[in-house]
C-alpha cells in the first residue's frame, strides 16, 4: 500500500492547530466529495464555506479549491470550527514560564486540548492565542471537570525528556478531593485495583484482575457532611482517582459521570466537581535540579460542613 509522504502542518490559526486526514484510494470526484463522505456532521455548505476561506490545504500548505480533483495518496489539513461554542466563565493562570516548560493552573470545566464540542476556549488554544507559542505541547492530562496544574512543553528540542517523566512514573502527583466522610475506612491506605473502559464510552470502572492504578489516600480535614482527602496517584488513567474513591464508597462532590451519569446538559458551573490538581514535583531532566508547583486554586472548603453541594465555585 503507498502511504503519502511525511508533511508538516501548517502553523495553528488564532490558536488552532490544524487536523490532518490521508486520502485513502476511493471513488470521489473531488476532495470536496470526499470530506462531506468522510465527516457526515459537517454539511456540504460548510465545507465549500472553509474552502472558500482557505481552510482547507494540501501538504505545502496551499489552499484547496472547492472543485480540485481528488487524488490518492496524499495528507491534507483542515481547520475545524464550532459555532455554538460556550466558554467556562474562568480563566486560566500562567504560574511558571521559561525556554522548556509551562504551567497552567486550570480552572474546572476547561478542557486541555480540543475535541468534541470544545476547541477555542480549551487551555491549549487558549495559551497559544494569549502567548504567541506555536510550539506548545501538554506532557499529560487533567479531566476537562478538573481544576489545577498542567505542564506544557515549549521547547519541541527537550520535549521528549520531559514526556518520559510521565510515561516513566516519576513526576510526583498531589491531588485535592471532597468526598463522603469515610466512615469505617482506615486512613491513610492505598488503592491498587485494575481500571477499564465501561460499556458507556465517556466512563470507566473497576474490575477484576491485576492492578493498573495505583493511588495513595490520605484524610486531610473532616467536617459535619464531607471529608477533604489528599490523593498521590502513581499512574495516570482517565478517570482514574474519580473511578478509585467511587470503588471505596467515596464519590466525588459534584461528579456528572459517577456513580451515575447525569442528564447531558449544558454545564452547571455552580457545581464544579470537587476534584484538584494541588501539586507537581520533579527531578528536572536537563539541570538535575528539583522542581515543585502548587496550584493557587482550591475546592470549596465550605461543603465540609454544608449539606448543599451547589454553593458558589471557589477561586
Amino acid at each position: 500500500m503507498t502511504r503519502p509522504a511525511p508533511s508538516r502542518p501548517p502553523p495553528s490559526r488564532d490558536g488552532v492547530g490544524a487536523s490532518c486526514v490521508a486520502l485513502p484510494a476511493g471513488p470521489w470526484p473531488t476532495i470536496a466529495d470526499f470530506l462531506v463522505a468522510r465527516f457526515p456532521a459537517v454539511s456540504r455548505s460548510d465545507w465549500l464555506d472553509r474552502m472558500a476561506a482557505g481552510l482547507v490545504l494540501d501538504a505545502q500548505g496551499v489552499p484547496i479549491p472547492p472543485a480540485q480533483p481528488y487524488r490518492s495518496p496524499q495528507r491534507i489539513y483542515y481547520f475545524r470550527a464550532i459555532d455554538d461554542e460556550v466558554p467556562a466563565p474562568f480563566t486560566e493562570n500562567v504560574l511558571h514560564q521559561d525556554d522548556h516548560l509551562l504551567v497552567a493552573d486550570k480552572p474546572h470545566f476547561m478542557a486541555v486540548t480540543p475535541g468534541g464540542r470544545h476547541l477555542q476556549h480549551t487551555l491549549l488554544v487558549r495559551l497559544k492565542r494569549r502567548l504567541g507559542i506555536d510550539t506548545l505541547v501538554p506532557l499529560h492530562r487533567i479531566d476537562r471537570e478538573t481544576a489545577g496544574l498542567v505542564l506544557f512543553s515549549v521547547n519541541p528540542a527537550s520535549r521528549g525528556r520531559y514526556a518520559a517523566l510521565f510515561r516513566d512514573h516519576v513526576v510526583h502527583k498531589t491531588y485535592e478531593a471532597i468526598a463522603p466522610l469515610p466512615g469505617g475506612l482506615v486512613l491513610p491506605l492505598q488503592r491498587a485495583s485494575r481500571i477499564e473502559g465501561d460499556a458507556d464510552f465517556f466512563r470507566q470502572r473497576e474490575v477484576p484482575g491485576p492492578p493498573n492504578a495505583t493511588v495513595a489516600i490520605a484524610l486531610l480535614a473532616a467536617g459535619r457532611h464531607r471529608a477533604l482527602y489528599r490523593l498521590e496517584p502513581t499512574t495516570g488513567l482517565r478517570h482514574q482517582l474519580r473511578v478509585q474513591m467511587l470503588g471505596l464508597g467515596l464519590p466525588l462532590v459534584n461528579d456528572q459521570f459517577y456513580p451515575v451519569p447525569a442528564p447531558a446538559g449544558e454545564d452547571d458551573f455552580a457545581r464544579p466537581l470537587q476534584l484538584l490538581a494541588r501539586g507537581l514535583e520533579f527531578t528536572d531532566p536537563l539541570t538535575g535540579a528539583a522542581r515543585a508547583f502548587t496550584s493557587r486554586r482550591s475546592l470549596n472548603h465550605a461543603l465540609l460542613d454544608s449539606a448543599d453541594a451547589a454553593l458558589p465555585p471557589a477561586a
